[in-house]
């Protein structure tokens, strides 16, 4: 039988495993998940992966298994995926926006600790997102994590193999949670994880995303269905063995991008700090002229992607909610991201370089 595989990021080590899954009739969450869960966490040093559906609903589950509910009060940046506010309100609880570094886009420990001391009575949890591949500056906000004596959750969504001073990112914050979707660094289908060290905290999350069950048909909290299926697990197994491989193409073309904008008039490469590993979900610029050069991009056959166009609090779905952001406001206008995945060819991250260099001020 002769295969056409459409995405060349699906090799024939997942169609193996998906075959050998559809074979062995597991097709709900069993072995495969958990040798998943296992293989993620060993992947990132932590001890405990629980799987689940999505990665929005891996960061509702560990919010929820951390205690967060109604009138909890969430720190976490405005320049995000919605899932990241999204995930906060599903457990009741307000999200309080802290404003971005200006390179990093990251979240800015500066503007976290003034988001903080606005808050009567403080806050319950900070949430921090590893933005397009980048590590935020875990150091800093744990520091402020402890000093509140509130958990810090890593939203690692577009981080899967990226590092902060050689410590993965995933084993950063009290909970990190992933997602599978089919254009991060690594998929499953559709998919999500939470890692963590916690053992209590692994075993809240184990019966949270199982309806509450605590033994066969017996239900000790009202939960939700957030089961992986053993088919996405599969998948899964075989992309974490490529992952490594996977980020160093992402890097290698990153690298390229970067040596044509090094001293470019009006485009700036996206940061990647001195202890980092950015694993360069996207390659995102910044130039006050984003809608010239996507023009002159796709002139020349380029794709390119804004992520994100409107800040969160600048959502319809978010209009209660007020925060002080002109960082996040003015990246919003600014970013641009060009392809960089491992699919691309040597030709065609010469013509994305090339098409970078040839934009004039």
């Amino acid at each position: 039988m002769t295969v056409s595989i459409a995405d060349p990021q699906i090799g024939v080590a997942e169609l193996d495993r998906l075959l050998d899954t559809a074979v062995s009739g597991q097709l709900a969450d069993g072995p495969n998940v958990r040798a998943f869960e296992a293989a993620v966490a060993d992947y990132c040093g932590v001890s405990h992966g629980v799987a689940t559906t999505n990665g929005t609903t891996a960061l509702h589950a560990a919010l929820h298994a951390l205690g967060i509910g109604p009138g909890d009060r969430v720190v976490t940046t405005p320049f995000s995926f919605v899932a990241t506010a999204n995930a906060i309100r599903l457990c009741g609880a307000p999200p309080v926006l802290a404003d971005v570094d200006p390179e990093t886009l990251n979240l800015d420990p500066t503007a976290v600790r003034a988001a903080i001391d606005g808050c009567d009575g403080g806050v319950d949890a900070i949430l921090a997102v590893h933005l397009y591949g980048l590590p935020a500056p875990m150091t800093a906000l744990r520091a402020i994590a402890d000093e509140h004596d509130v958990p810090l959750v890593e939203d690692a969504a577009q981080a899967h193999g990226a590092s902060l001073r050689g410590e993965p990112v995933g084993s950063l914050g009290d909970a990190a949670c992933f997602s599978f979707y089919p254009t991060k660094n690594m998929t499953t289908g559709e998919g999500g994880m939470v890692l963590t060290d916690d053992t209590a905290l692994a075993e809240r999350l184990r019966r949270f995303v199982n309806h509450g069950r605590t033994d066969a048909y017996v239900h000790g909290e009202v939960g939700q269905n957030y089961r992986l299926t053993g088919l996405g697990a599969a998948i899964g197994q075989a992309q974490i063995d490529r992952l490594d491989d996977f980020v160093a193409v992402r890097r290698r073309n990153a690298a390229r991008y970067d040596e044509v904008l090094d001293d470019h008039p009006s485009v700036s490469a996206p940061p990647d700090p001195t202890g980092s590993r950015h694993a360069y979900h996207q390659y995102t610029v910044q130039t006050d002229r984003r809608d010239t050069l996507r023009e002159h991009l796709a002139d020349e056959g380029i794709g390119t992607g804004v992520y994100y166009p409107r800040p969160i609090h600048r959502q319809p779905a978010y209009a209660d909610v007020s925060a002080t952001a002109p960082n996040a406001e003015r990246a919003a206008d600014r970013v641009l991201s060009v392809p960089v995945h491992p699919a691309l060819s040597r030709d065609e991250v010469d013509r994305v370089a090339d098409g970078l260099a040839g934009f004039e001020a």
